[in-house]
C-alpha cells in the first residue's frame, strides 16, 4: 500500500523524478504516515476490541495496558467507545459517563467505594489516554473494551495498512497537504489548502458511504437530514 500511496501524492504534487525530484521518498513516506494518523483519529475508521485484566484496589488504567485483539496494522489506542466485565461465560455493560459527571458522583467521597465496577470514564487523552472504573474494583477481573485505534506507521509496501477503503483514498491529499506546506512560499500554501478541502471531500465521501442509509445516525461524523449533526448525550440516569 505504501508504493501505491507514493504514487498517488507524487501525481498530486507533479513531483518529478530523481535526480530533480522535490520531494525526497523518505519525506513522502513521512508526510503519508502523519496523514494516516490524523485521518485515523478524524474518521474513527479503526476499530478492535481490546481486553485487559482489573487489579484488586487499582482505580485508573492506561491504555497502554490495553491488549489489542489479533488486528493487522493496528499500533494502539486512541479513545474507547464501549466497555464490557467478563462474567462467567458472558460480560456485563459497564455504563459510560463523563469524567465531570464521574468525578461528581464517584470520586467526590471521603471512603473510598470498593465492590465490582459498574461506570467507567475516560479521563487521559491521546495514546497515553486512561479510563477510571467504579466502584474500585475489589477482585481481579477482565473487562473488554471497543477501543478506537491508529496504525503502525508503513515502512515498506508490505507493511499491512489497518485504515480501510474509502478512507485510504483521502490520504495521498493530507500527505500533498503537508509536503506543500513544507515548501512555506504563498503559492503553496494557497495550493495546500486546496489539497486539504479534496481530503475533507474524500473523508466525508467515505463516511458517507460506510454509514448504512437506513442508520444513518449510527456515527457521530455523519451529518444527518437537517445538517444537525447529533451529540452524544452522556448524563446519570434519574
Amino acid at each position: 500500500m505504501l508504493n501505491a500511496y507514493l504514487a498517488a501524492t507524487s501525481n498530486l504534487l507533479q513531483n518529478p523524478a530523481a535526480p530533480t525530484s522535490l520531494y525526497s521518498t523518505a519525506n513522502l513516506t513521512t508526510y503519508i504516515n502523519s496523514a494516516r494518523g490524523q485521518l485515523a483519529a478524524e474518521s474513527e475508521s479503526i476499530r478492535a476490541f481490546g481486553t485487559f485484566t482489573l487489579v484488586p484496589a487499582t482505580q485508573s488504567y492506561n491504555f497502554p495496558a490495553i491488549t489489542l485483539a489479533a488486528s493487522g496494522g493496528v499500533q494502539g489506542v486512541l479513545n474507547v467507545r464501549a466497555a464490557w466485565l467478563v462474567n462467567g461465560t458472558g460480560q456485563i455493560y459497564l455504563q459510560p459517563e463523563a469524567f465531570e459527571t464521574f468525578s461528581l458522583y464517584e470520586l467526590n467521597a471521603a471512603t473510598v467505594l470498593s465492590g465490582i465496577p459498574t461506570k467507567w470514564s475516560q479521563y487521559a487523552q491521546g495514546v497515553n489516554g486512561s479510563v477510571f472504573f467504579s466502584p474500585v474494583p475489589a477482585v481481579a477481573g477482565t473487562v473488554v473494551m471497543d477501543c478506537v485505534c491508529y496504525p503502525i506507521p508503513l515502512v515498506s509496501d508490505a507493511t499491512v495498512e489497518a485504515i480501510p477503503y474509502l478512507w485510504t483514498d483521502a490520504v495521498p491529499y493530507f500527505a500533498a497537504y503537508l509536503a506543500l506546506l513544507s515548501a512555506q512560499t504563498g503559492v503553496r500554501t494557497q495550493e495546500a489548502d486546496a489539497m486539504l478541502k479534496r481530503y475533507t471531500e474524500f473523508v466525508n465521501r467515505a463516511r458517507r458511504g460506510a454509514t448504512p442509509s437506513t442508520l444513518p445516525w449510527l456515527f457521530e461524523q455523519t451529518q444527518v437530514p437537517g445538517g444537525i449533526t447529533p451529540q452524544p448525550q452522556q448524563q446519570r440516569p434519574g
